[in-house]
């Protein structure tokens, strides 16, 4: 890894990128592996697109091979463009609380590192306000354990690798499709 200091170093820069259309918002979150994650947001209606990549790192331009030494500090994540007209944003907060747990410290099931660690990265004071609110709310049902999700301002966003995309639409590593399609409540099986 280059000694790159925080100004030379576009990783640690804000992500800028704009939704595809005007009106839409983005929302960035970290929950485990980003397949199964990916999959129950482009299942909510108001979700007009999906894109899972890594964020919160310290490496321009990580590809999975090394975001998987667990040198680059990136977190897999899954950025959403949403109709807050029709998704409002604290619909995209409860589902994703409602797809991990928040309480294990970088691990989500068998998948352990910092990459899966848990995750809310914003892109305004709304959004961080909302996301702190619904961490202590959420923080009551867990009495006796500590959420350990990071609520952070959205870093730049770096696009994973095609076959990451909707994978588990596309099949996943055992070429059953699962339904992306909206209010679809079919249980989604995760599996490289």
């Amino acid at each position: 890894m280059s000694s790159i200091s925080k100004s030379n170093n576009p990783a640690l820069d804000p992500d800028l990128d704009n939704p595809d259309h005007k009106g839409l918002d983005f929302a960035q979150f970290a929950a485990g592996c980003f397949w199964g994650v990916e999959l129950a947001f482009q299942r909510v209606e108001g979700v007009v697109k999906t894109e899972v990549g890594y964020s919160q790192g310290n490496v321009h331009d990580p590809n999975y091979k090394l975001i998987c030494t667990g040198t680059t500090d990136h977190a897999e994540v899954i950025r959403i463009q949403f109709d807050p007209n029709v998704c409002p944003y604290n619909n995209l907060l409860s589902l994703f609380w409602s797809r991990h747990d928040p309480t294990t410290l970088n691990r989500q099931g068998n998948d352990v590192g910092k990459q899966y660690r848990s995750g809310i990265y914003y892109y305004n004071d709304a959004q961080a306000q909302q996301a702190r609110e619904s961490l202590e709310a959420k923080q009551k049902e867990f009495a006796d354990k500590k959420i350990v999700t990071e609520i952070l301002p959205a870093k730049r966003f770096y696009r994973a690798e095609e076959y990451h995309q909707q994978y588990l639409e596309k099949g996943g590593g055992r070429g059953a499709a699962q339904s992306a399609a909206k209010g679809c409540n079919d249980p989604i099986r995760c599996y490289g």
